[in-house]
């Protein structure tokens, strides 16, 4: 079977990317694999770059194969992939090619999403003259760790239905970024001690439109700071959530809090519906002025 290199992918098929949006998924383990590349079809995206150092398995594809998805060989496990991966297809890519990343195990909603498709989605957001769309990266995770001692349970994910908060980004000059806030919350503010001071964000620009010049950063941010605002300056705009089952998995395998921690349920606990719906009452992200 063919199992070429995003690199060689890139190279020789350009066509491919002609139209998007394309989403790009790192796999960097075996959690959920098919869960979330049948999610991301499901959303509507027209090609899935599924990146993964070793071929996926027949069973981690969704039936009958889409030739929406192309496997391709990436080391997604080394600290800070996603930039090397998302910035080469940013490379490649016609301008004005809508991208989205995430890792296996993630999951993308966005208000709406179970009747309407990300294409949708962004064709709004395009018309509000946006350029990315900020997305918060909402934890979940099993409710028993001695039954799901990966703390992966799709069937029975729970999440934070409280404790998230927002701080002024700082810039250099010692003020703030206008429009961009530092988002926080979930099991990264609830065992913040196990985690580093730069990777306690919540925030993410997942969504955004390619650009000559335009780069991710490793702190999930680009270097054109307009793309890294959460709304317009006339008024809000779309947001979305990428749901995620990753720093419960790093929490359990951590050799700091793999022996510290029994669980992750607490009194502000909710289970899981797979819901856009449920995201939005709970203040989890912003529908704009999309109806």
């Amino acid at each position: 079977m063919s199992f070429p290199t995003l690199q060689s992918f890139l190279k020789t098929q350009p066509s491919r990317l002609a139209k998007g949006p394309i989403a790009i998924v790192l796999i960097e383990d075996e959690a959920a694999v098919r869960e979330t590349l049948a999610h991301h079809l499901g959303n509507g995206f027209k090609l899935i770059l599924a990146l993964s150092p070793e071929p996926l398995e027949p069973a981690q594809l969704p039936e009958a194969p889409s030739a929406r998805i192309v496997n391709l060989r990436y080391d997604a496990r080394r600290p800070q992939s996603h930039v090397g991966a998302v910035n080469a297809v940013i490379e490649a890519a016609p301008p004005d090619t809508w991208l989205y990343y995430c890792h296996n195990a993630e999951f993308l909603f966005y208000p709406f999403s179970e009747s309407r498709s990300v294409g949708e989605l962004l064709a709004f957001h395009a018309e509000e003259r946006r350029r990315a769309m900020l997305t918060y990266v909402i934890d979940l995770y099993a409710p028993d760790l001695e039954r799901f001692p990966d703390a992966v349970s799709v069937s029975e994910a729970m999440f934070d239905g409280s404790g998230y908060y927002a701080l002024g980004r700082p810039n250099r000059d010692g003020g703030a970024h206008e429009r961009q806030l530092n988002f926080y919350g979930g099991l990264r503010w609830r065992f913040e001690e196990y985690l580093p001071d730069n990777r306690r964000r919540i925030d993410r620009i997942a969504l955004f439109r390619t650009q000559p010049g335009l780069q991710l950063l490793s702190s999930h941010r680009f270097n054109i700071e307009e793309y890294n605002t959460y709304a317009c300056p006339w008024h809000h705009n779309l947001t979305a959530v990428i749901t995620s089952f990753r720093v419960a998995k790093g929490l359990t395998r951590n050799p700091r809090s793999r022996g510290q921690i029994s669980g992750f349920t607490w009194r502000n606990s909710q289970p899981f519906r797979w819901q856009s719906q449920q995201l939005m009452d709970f203040g989890l992200m912003e529908p704009g002025q999309w109806f």
